[in-house]
C-alpha cells in the first residue's frame, strides 16, 4: 500500500467536519516586471547584434591587410627571405642571434644561437621537416606535426587564404593589445581553427591564436605582432611575442634580404639525413 493511500484512509476515519466555505478564485499572477538592469541591456545586446550583422567578410578583411603590406604584387615579387635578429625569453634571461629563411614554395628554417646552450633549428624542406637541439638531438617530424610543418612554411600563405582553409568567418569587433581589430576564424581542412586579428584601422594582421602539435602533444600559442616596417616595398612586423603554456618567447627583427637564399640552405644536415628512410 501505497503512503498516498494510508493517508487516504486515516482521513475515512476521523469524524466529518462542517463544509468549508469555498475560497474566492484565484486571480492570476501579474505578469513580472522588466528590471532596470534588463531594460539597460536590451538596446546594448540589439546594438551589438546590430553591430555583428554589420561585420566585413573574412575575405574582405584580408583582402584589406594584403593591400596593406604593400599588395599581391609585391608579395610575388619575391621567391625568397632571410630575417636576422634577435630571439630571447625574459622569464629566463635566455637570448641569442635569429635568422629565419624562408623559399617558395614551402621551404622554412628558424636557427637560433644560445651561445653556451648551443644552437636550436627547425626546418621543412619542402618534404621533410626536422629539428636539431642540443637537449633532443636530431628528430624527424611526422604525421600531424610534419603536415603542419608544411602548411606553416607555405611562401605565398597570405596570398592562399581560400585554397589553405575549408571556411573563414568573421567572428566579432574586438580590441586585441588595446587595439579595435576584427577576429577572423580559419578553420583548417584537418578542422583545427586558427584565429587572427586584424587592426580595424590600420588593416594590418595584429596577433593569432594558433593551435600546432609538438613532441610535448597539441600547444595552443598567442602571437602578438607589431612594429611593422617596410623591406623592399613590403611591410613586416619586427617585434614578435609569442605565449604558450605559459612562457614568453620575444622575437625581434632587425633586416630582412630578399631571393639571396640559396636552395643549400634548406638541406638536412648529416644527422637529420641518417634517419630519412
Amino acid at each position: 500500500m501505497s503512503l498516498a493511500a494510508v493517508t487516504t484512509a486515516a482521513q475515512t476515519t476521523q469524524p466529518s467536519a462542517p463544509p468549508k466555505p469555498s475560497p474566492p478564485p484565484k486571480q492570476a499572477p501579474a505578469a513580472p516586471r522588466p528590471s532596470p538592469e534588463s531594460i539597460k541591456k536590451a538596446p546594448a545586446a540589439a546594438e551589438k547584434a546590430a553591430d555583428q550583422a554589420d561585420l566585413p567578410s573574412a575575405r574582405s578583411i584580408i583582402d584589406k591587410h594584403i593591400k596593406a603590406v604593400g599588395g599581391p604584387t609585391a608579395i610575388m615579387a619575391h621567391k625568397s627571405s632571410h630575417a636576422t635578429g634577435m630571439f630571447s625569453m625574459p622569464a629566463t634571461g635566455i637570448s641569442g642571434a635569429l635568422d629565419i629563411y624562408s623559399a617558395a614554395p614551402d621551404k622554412s628554417l628558424v636557427k637560433i644561437n644560445l651561445g653556451g646552450v648551443g644552437e636550436l633549428v627547425e626546418a621543412f624542406d619542402g618534404t621533410h621537416g626536422w629539428s636539431l637541439q642540443p637537449m633532443t638531438g636530431p628528430m624527424l617530424k611526422e604525421g600531424k606535426e610534419l603536415a603542419e610543418k608544411k602548411f606553416d612554411a607555405d611562401f605565398y600563405s597570405d596570398l592562399k587564404t581560400a585554397e589553405r582553409y575549408s571556411s573563414m568567418k568573421t567572428i566579432e569587433k574586438t580590441t586585441f593589445e588595446g587595439r579595435p581589430c576584427y577576429k577572423v576564424s580559419l578553420v583548417r581542412k584537418d578542422g583545427v581553427e586558427d584565429i587572427e586579428f586584424y587592426d580595424a584601422e590600420t588593416a594590418l594582421k595584429i596577433g593569432s591564436t594558433l593551435t600546432r602539435e609538438t613532441t610535448m602533444g597539441s600547444i595552443t600559442a598567442t602571437q602578438i605582432l607589431s612594429d611593422y616596417k617596410d623591406f623592399g616595398g613590403l611591410l613586416l612586423p619586427t617585434t614578435m611575442k609569442q605565449t604558450a603554456m605559459g612562457v614568453e618567447q620575444v622575437l625581434k627583427i632587425t633586416s630582412v634580404e630578399f631571393d639571396n637564399v640559396p636552395a643549400s640552405t634548406f638541406e638536412p644536415p648529416a644527422q637529420i639525413k641518417a634517419l630519412i628512410k
